[in-house]
């Protein structure tokens, strides 16, 4: 969609460079909001892990590369604001406090209704069943809604103990279906279990297995077009009935599996 407010794409990506890509720059300042699969962003000498339970910011024209370490390629809705309107949105604290318009950090970590409403924004439009104005006013409180003080967290610890939890989300990207025990996790990043959770609780300030959960569901949020029979998606992600699938996403999102599909017309 493109307006004189904000563009919107769905962006797909076949994974193929799973090493560092070329260098590549946005002409446009954009925010990435991933909702199936991951893959990392080397910016600024940083990398961070992009997946659904992240929203990246992309400055224009900041050189950056991309890799794909966990198979099977991405997709994101991404939203390009109009800049006066950008600058409107944007809380001080997260731009960098020279000029031109920019942010001052690579991702925050979004909240569950902030998922819902990439889901809703990104099937809405796909089945045409959002009006301009509808979809215009939803990037719009998407945006907000990601930059909340509230609805958003900032990674917090040192660089290391950041560094170690990027690559438990990475262990926990490469296989969402798996039900995960916490000592093969630890082992995957060769750390205790102990130090895992607690760093990861300091870092991300949820537990570990709620993270994989939301990640789970945000999973079951972009493939509820492509299911008629919702028990063989719960089932297909690794929830062990349909009824604790259905519980867990209405307790994340506010409404069933069942009842978001209807709600953007799906089936």
């Amino acid at each position: 969609m493109r307006t004189g407010t904000l563009s919107i794409d769905d962006v797909l990506c076949s994974g193929e460079c799973r090493h560092k890509s070329a260098e590549e720059q946005a002409p446009s300042t954009q925010l990435a909001f991933p909702y199936r699969g991951v893959f990392v962003r080397h910016a600024r000498g940083e990398d961070a892990v992009a997946e659904a339970n992240q929203v990246i910011f992309i400055n224009r024209l900041e050189p950056y590369c991309v890799s794909h370490p966990v198979e099977g390629g991405d997709a994101s809705l991404v939203l390009t604001v109009a800049e006066p309107f950008l600058a409107e949105l944007i809380p001080k604290d997260h731009l960098r406090s020279h000029a031109p318009l920019a942010f001052n950090k690579q991702r925050l970590r979004v909240d569950a209704r902030t998922q819902a409403l990439v889901a809703l924004l990104r099937h809405s439009l796909n089945s045409s069943a959002a009006e301009t104005l509808e979809a215009e006013t939803l990037g719009l409180t998407l945006v907000r809604r990601a930059m909340g003080e509230k609805t958003s967290h900032i990674a917090q610890g040192s660089v290391g103990h950041q560094k170690l939890v990027d690559r438990a989300k990475l262990v926990l990207s490469s296989d969402l279906e798996r039900r995960w025990n916490l000592a093969d996790i630890a082992a995957e990043v060769r750390v205790s279990p102990v130090y895992l959770t607690a760093v990861f609780q300091q870092v991300e300030g949820m537990p570990l297995y709620r993270y994989q959960l939301r990640l789970r569901l945000a999973r079951a949020l972009s493939l509820l077009s492509q299911y008629d029979d919702l028990t063989a998606l719960g089932a297909d992600l690794g929830f062990s009935s349909h009824s604790h699938f259905s519980a867990a996403f209405k307790q994340a999102y506010g409404r069933t599996p069942a009842e978001f599909q209807r709600s953007v017309d799906l089936r």
